[in-house]
């Protein structure tokens, strides 16, 4: 059996979610999931304000990642949503990139060190 190892996939978080977006974005991070060790960054800078459902779907795709030791990192996250993330917590459990570049580079610089 192979597998694809590494991939990295850059995905547009919505401005405004609903359940049915939310659903979508999903089904699309489970998709990558079938990659070993999948690498997602979550480019958040269309999201006005963080709400529960953002915060579950973001931890939601953390849980698919993670099945398959790959990560989720988030980039370019406005200040209000950062200080949403901040006070729940959450910002503890994703790093959090000014830029995706940044969040993309993060992955190569972890790959390299491994090897």
């Amino acid at each position: 059996m192979r597998h694809r190892t590494s991939v990295l996939e850059v995905k547009e978080f919505p401005g405004a979610l609903n359940a049915q977006g939310g659903r979508l974005i999903l089904g699309e991070v489970q998709s990558y999931s079938y990659d070993e060790r999948p690498c997602i960054v979550l480019d958040c800078s269309k999201i006005g304000q963080m709400d529960r459902l953002s915060i579950q779907l973001m931890l939601c795709c953390l849980e698919e990642a993670v099945k398959r030791n790959g990560d989720v990192k988030l980039a370019a996250v406005p200040a209000g949503a950062r200080s949403t993330l901040k006070l729940t917590g959450i910002d503890r459990i994703f790093e959090i990139f000014d830029t995706n570049v940044e969040a993309a580079s993060s992955f190569r610089r972890f790959s390299a060190d491994a090897a």
